[in-house]
């Protein structure tokens, strides 16, 4: 393996052998103890790519975890999606003995093939979050989840019929159900960091909309929001979704039409340098916008105020 490519992982098979498991009881899905896992992760960084699906319960790990640009301290317990062709690293904390407590459900794509959740799985967003965006669980989130990973276990132990894989498949459908029901949890619960989001995204759209800022740049885009406000696009629109009904565009387009109504109602601009100064190209499709978010054109809205 070349220096700083990842160590790529293509099959489930693999990785039981990678971390000195026994070989798996099915090729395209695996419940595992993270208390089994014998590799031997030091305090070199070490990154790592699967080509399946992952879904890890950790409770108690003593490394750090890096995922695109953020890095985890997994210090409680909390639960983490990765898609595949995802790269993220794992660091041992310097002078500690390696410990792992959890549960890991791996699925390789090849298993959904041909049936509903195939598609629905990529609905799911948080398998797009960043690292530092793990979802906490209570002690009894946290066994909903176990039993449900225990389940898919128990189907494969068993003698594997014609109902096994639609057995699984409807366990997986109601463990990703009940993660998006426990972010939404989390995205209420944990108010103080989430309002302050939504405080710095309403000062950042601000200055975005400030002078004539829009006209040089444009209007922001979703990942450059997101990314100032140092979250996913997945999880910011989510976030968003649940606390204020309105996703990251919407409201980006929200403070795009507030500031229109602004210019239309206090300064004669014509609705063309509205447009430029707004960061459209073209009046059309300033204006097609606007009438969709106010059922009004520009010029009758300002002809309102006459």
């Amino acid at each position: 393996m070349k220096a700083n490519q990842p160590l790529r992982i293509k099959t489930i098979s693999e990785y039981h052998q990678v971390m000195g498991l026994p070989k798996p009881e099915h090729p395209l899905i695996s419940v595992i103890n993270l208390e089994e896992i014998t590799h031997p992760f030091d305090d070199t960084p070490t990154s790592l790519l699967f080509d399946f699906y992952s879904i890890s319960l950790k409770r108690d790990f003593n490394a750090k975890m890096k995922y695109g640009q953020q890095q985890y301290d997994f210090d409680e317990g909390i639960m983490f999606f990765i898609a595949p062709g995802q790269v993220f690293g794992i660091q041992a904390k310097p002078g500690t003995v390696p410990k792992r407590s959890g549960w890991l459900l791996l699925i390789h794509p090849d298993f959904l093939w041909n049936t509903a959740l195939a598609k629905m799985i990529k609905q799911y967003d948080f398998f797009d979050y960043s690292v530092h965006e793990a979802l906490f669980l209570s002690d009894k989130e946290e066994a909903t989840i176990l039993g449900m990973m225990q389940n898919i276990a128990q189907e494969y132990h068993a003698n594997i019929d014609k109902f096994t894989q639609d057995v699984m498949i409807a366990q997986i459908e109601l463990l990703l159900t009940y993660a998006k029901r426990f972010y939404e949890r989390q995205f209420i619960t944990r108010k103080i960091n989430n309002h302050q989001i939504l405080a710095r995204l309403e000062e950042l759209l601000a200055a975005c909309f400030e002078d004539d800022r829009i006209a040089k740049n444009g209007l922001p885009s979703v990942t450059y929001i997101a990314g100032e406000l140092n979250v996913s696009p997945g999880y910011l629109s989510g976030l968003l979704k649940v606390l204020t009904g309105l996703n990251t565009q919407q409201h980006i387009h929200q403070k795009l039409i507030d500031k229109a109504k602004e210019k239309l109602s206090t300064t004669t601009l014509s609705v063309s340098e509205i447009a430029y100064n707004l960061g459209f190209e073209h009046p059309q499709s300033f204006s097609k916008l606007f009438k969709t978010k106010t059922n009004f054109s520009p010029l009758e809205f300002r002809q309102s105020f006459n």
